[in-house]
């Protein structure tokens, strides 16, 4: 809570200084001049189609959500405000409510900078992540919920500077957010120890030592939007500690230090199309060597993509993306017999389509993952029709199957869930 006043203090001053300071004037002409008020009212229901949840229930997801958006603009200066005020009918079944973003900004010709809650976005990848290293909600995708709450915001100060030459971006993160993925109370999830109830777990300490830095270069080269990327932090998710590898009796859950190199390439290529290209190293710093199990190795990360439109209205695109494992054979000789070994190539891909109809008011899409490794796959098909500018609804499905009970998508064929998502923009 301490975090989130923080970074609204600067948010709420800033507003007041939009408004005159003064109450009057602001009572007077709500709201005011250079100020955009809006946001929506949302429902989102997602049932179970396989089997209940492990704790019994029929539903992963049942809320209604109203979120409100403020924007005051008074040159140089910038305030953003987004905030959801929801019902949940499944957890807390209560009210609540969440900062999803929160920031002031100021702009220059040559620099700008914004400081407070924010959602940043790198890389070319759809649904794939290279270097774009920020925060996670894996339980709101798998759930249903709109695209949008996939990304969370992180709380911290982002420079942007322009010589000329190239562009940059510079964040510091002094505030750790880690990914958020399904609860095993409503997810069938694959548990490799599920005899261990003693599992505590650790975040980065706020400290200067631990403040993520990421750096973002970027500039147009031969018709290709082209950045490199950096970034020094911890990866967002846990890895479980036993106390004792033999006959393990706690389990501590950590956030491992990594640093990222990558860069990525996007540009019209051949048929027309945008080709996408992106690579990046992840140098796990806490096991350098590869010889801890229960540290995620180094690796090599690539990823190639092609969007190409088939037709009036309607857009296919393919991906193909690649983890590759470092030190393989120094984690095979210290894996502990009856844990699941990772593959040292791990592969995935991906296929969307998407068809516009009724003069673009209804829409079509079909998106699924495949991965030619481990045989496990994720479906997602979904319709959405707008009634008005205003008013929109949408029907689809998450589908998982195949592999095994501890791959990325097969831990969860018995998840399989249908959702409606339905909202009015105001």
């Amino acid at each position: 809570m301490d975090r989130i006043r923080f970074f609204f203090a600067p948010a709420i001053a800033a507003l007041l200084f939009f408004s005159g300071a003064g109450g009057r004037a602001f009572a007077l002409d709500f709201p005011p001049k250079g100020v955009e008020l809006n946001g929506f009212l949302q429902g989102n229901y997602s049932l179970d189609t396989a089997r209940r949840n492990p704790d019994g229930g029929s539903f992963k997801l049942a809320e209604e959500r109203v979120q409100l958006k403020l924007d005051a603009d008074k040159d140089p200066f910038r305030v953003f405000l987004k905030g959801d005020f929801f019902h949940d009918w499944i957890d807390s079944r209560k009210f609540d409510s969440e900062l999803r973003e929160g920031y002031a900004e100021y702009t220059s010709g040559k620099w700008d900078a914004r400081l407070g809650r924010q959602i940043i976005t790198w890389g070319v990848g759809d649904l794939i992540f290279i270097n774009d290293v920020f925060p996670k909600d894996y339980a709101a995708f798998f759930s249903g919920r709109p695209l949008e709450y996939l990304k969370k915001g992180v709380d911290g100060v982002k420079f942007g500077i322009y010589p000329g030459f190239a562009s940059f971006e510079v964040v510091a993160i002094p505030f750790f957010t880690p990914n958020v993925y399904p609860s095993p109370q409503k997810f069938w999830m694959f548990d490799p120890m599920p005899q261990i109830a003693g599992r505590p777990k650790e975040e980065p300490a706020t400290s200067l030592r631990n403040t993520e830095a990421a750096l973002r270069a970027y500039r147009e080269v031969a018709g290709f939007d082209t950045s490199v990327y950096f970034y020094r932090g911890f990866f967002r998710q846990p890895s479980a500690i036993p106390d004792n590898p033999l006959a393990p009796s706690r389990l501590d859950l950590i956030f491992p230090r990594l640093s990222v190199y990558g860069a990525s390439a996007q540009g019209r290529a051949f048929f027309d199309g945008v080709l996408s290209l992106e690579a990046g190293y992840y140098d796990s710093r806490d096991d350098e060597s590869g010889t801890n199990p229960f540290i995620p190795n180094s690796q090599t990360r690539f990823l190639i993509g092609y969007q190409r439109q088939l037709g009036e209205d309607l857009t296919a695109s393919v991906q193909y993306y690649a983890e590759y494992m470092h030190n393989y054979s120094r984690y095979v000789s210290t894996l502990p017999a009856g844990l699941p070994k990772a593959r040292r190539l791990y592969e995935l891909t991906s296929l969307r389509l998407t068809q516009l109809l009724r003069h673009q008011t209804l829409r079509l899409s079909w998106f699924m993952f495949y991965s030619p490794s481990e045989g496990d796959f994720m479906l997602n098909p979904e319709v959405k029709y707008s009634f008005t500018d205003n008013i929109w609804a949408a029907l689809g499905a998450n589908v998982f199957g195949g592999g095994h009970e501890y791959t990325q998508f097969g831990q969860f064929g018995r998840d399989d869930n249908t959702y409606v998502q339905m909202r009015y923009e105001f």
